[in-house]
């Protein structure tokens, strides 16, 4: 029996006093999502494998943040030419110097990572009159300097965040609903964050603060989807009761589609909006957010969900048998 998707405009949807839904479209019959978790689990587990390994021998390209360097600012009285900058700073043995716009096309943010035999203030005179001797109009507006003792403290406290946010989700996740759901939860959102480092890695993307933001808001984000996902799957439990529990998942899945088009569809606007409007400082970040939101609709329905089946999720752990119930009765 092939599943039949009937397009109806967009429109607002109440069932009787339980408020209201926006909807693209509606599904009149439930979409087999369960049948195919075998494949889905397997395609994750590769990636997941795929990404480990880039971690492992390839490794994260830290960024002056967690490396430490030195970080100036220079402002340009006319738009800056950065290609002409980076040559410019070649021409003085800064390589690896990364060069970007900042804010406007006038300002320039330079990062040089850290140097032997060589002060974070010495370095940034030398870029100074480099630059001044091209252009006279430059001026350097903000110098920062960050010692590798600073950068391996972000590195251990990103570490930290990490764990501590994937704890707080599990606890959440474990009193909200019950301890299968909770165990389902982490490893999907864990493979969401090891998917996008694992592209960080292959590629050698420079990750950053602002990367490890992106993380973070991934697994808040990714969380928020397996939560109303879950939600339904607790509620169909207690309303379908001659149905089995891949039925019971596959309906939870297909009545929250609209609710999950919308949501991931809007946030992804502002998110490319940023990836190629945002320039160089706003790029890593919003290709990090782009990574996550795509995998979090994955994980949340093809990963999380068939990982309750496998835990062996029931109607009998949301409602107590009746001979159960009859004992507990004076």
């Amino acid at each position: 029996m092939t599943n039949k998707i009937f397009l109806i405009p967009l429109q607002i949807c109440g069932e009787g006093n339980k408020g209201t839904n926006m909807e693209f479209f509606r599904i009149k019959q439930d979409i087999p999502f369960m049948s195919y978790g075998r494949y889905t689990t397997s395609i994750s587990l590769v990636t997941f494998i795929v990404a480990v390994i880039f971690l492992a021998t390839r490794g994260l390209n830290f960024g002056v943040d967690f490396t430490g360097g030195t970080v100036l600012e220079m402002h340009y009285a006319q738009p800056a030419d950065l290609n002409k900058v980076r040559e410019q700073l070649n021409g003085i043995g800064l390589n690896d110097a990364q060069v970007q716009n900042f804010g406007t096309s006038h300002d320039v943010l330079i990062q040089v990572p850290l140097k032997q035999n060589t002060s974070g203030s010495k370095l940034s005179e030398q870029v100074r009159d480099t630059l001044h001797s091209q252009d006279a109009s430059v001026e350097m507006r903000r110098v920062e300097f960050v010692g590798p003792q600073v950068g391996k403290e972000l590195v251990e406290n990103g570490a930290m965040a990490l764990l501590l946010v994937s704890l707080g989700i599990v606890c959440y996740l474990w009193m909200r609903f019950e301890w299968k759901f909770g165990l389902a939860a982490i490893i999907a959102n864990l493979h969401d964050v090891v998917i996008i480092l694992g592209f960080f890695a292959a590629f050698q993307w420079e990750f950053s603060l602002s990367v490890l933001a992106a993380v973070l808001a991934v697994l808040g984000y990714s969380v928020n989807e397996s939560v109303v996902v879950f939600d339904r799957i607790r509620e169909n439990f207690r309303k379908l009761r001659k149905t089995e529990v891949a039925g019971i998942i596959d309906n939870a899945i297909t009545r929250t589609m609209s609710r999950t088009i919308i949501t991931h569809g809007c946030t992804q606007i502002m998110v490319t909006a940023m990836l190629f409007l945002g320039g160089e400082t706003l790029h890593y970040f919003a290709l990090a957010l782009t990574i996550g939101i795509l995998f979090s609709i994955y994980s949340s329905v093809l990963v999380a969900s068939p990982l309750l089946m496998i835990f062996g999720v029931s109607r009998e752990d949301f409602i107590k048998p009746k001979a159960e119930v009859e004992e507990v009765l004076p």
